[in-house]
């Protein structure tokens, strides 16, 4: 049966945890060239890419990809409409080892790219790696966090590091724009 060789999340905060505003678009200023070229580059050495219905990776391989798309809005599993090679997963209907055989990916690594409750899900599931990436100088008050439950109380490095993940070093990706990156491992 196919299956994940590593789990692997992607995401870029801002520096209270944010992905995105209220209305889900992320601020011109989360859009760092270093960071994309990052998230590109390990996109395309991904199996497959989970998502929920909110989130999109876009770019030139965006096509071709074998994407999960985690929706509560079908019972177990579906085929994906909107892109080529997807398939709509409930993981209340579905394991990810069915709705991974049902989608016919190759074998490898699994990029999860968000929105916050498919990083949670994941969370639960187990990352064997986690890259955060964050640009310091930005705030989104009232935006959408990485997780459910980052605030003023709980950051993302919390979250990571209560579920087993270990914190290695930071790396700078723009000085000017702020972005740093941290990958976090099992």
């Amino acid at each position: 049966m196919p299956g994940p060789t590593r789990i692997e999340g992607y995401a870029i905060v801002s520096a209270d945890g944010m992905l995105a505003d209220a209305n889900r678009r992320i601020p011109p200023a989360l859009v760092v060239e270093a960071d994309q070229k990052f998230f590109h580059d390990a996109l395309d050495r991904a199996a497959v890419v989970v998502h929920g219905r909110h989130s999109h990776e876009g770019g030139p391989n965006a096509a071709r990809r074998h994407r999960l798309i985690v929706t509560s809005r079908v019972a177990a599993l579906a085929p994906g409409t909107r892109h080529p090679n997807s398939l709509l997963w409930n993981p209340k209907g579905a394991s990810l080892e069915e709705a991974l055989a049902r989608l016919g990916a190759p074998t490898g690594p699994l990029a999860v790219i968000g929105g916050p409750e498919v990083y949670r899900l994941f969370l639960d599931i187990g990352y064997d790696k986690f890259h955060l990436s964050r640009v310091a100088g930005v705030r989104i008050p009232g935006g959408r966090p990485i997780f459910p439950g980052i605030g003023r109380r709980r950051t993302p490095e919390d979250m990571l590091a209560s579920h087993g993940l270990k914190r290695g070093a930071e790396r700078v990706l723009d000085r000017a724009a702020g972005a740093t990156l941290v990958n976090w491992r099992r």
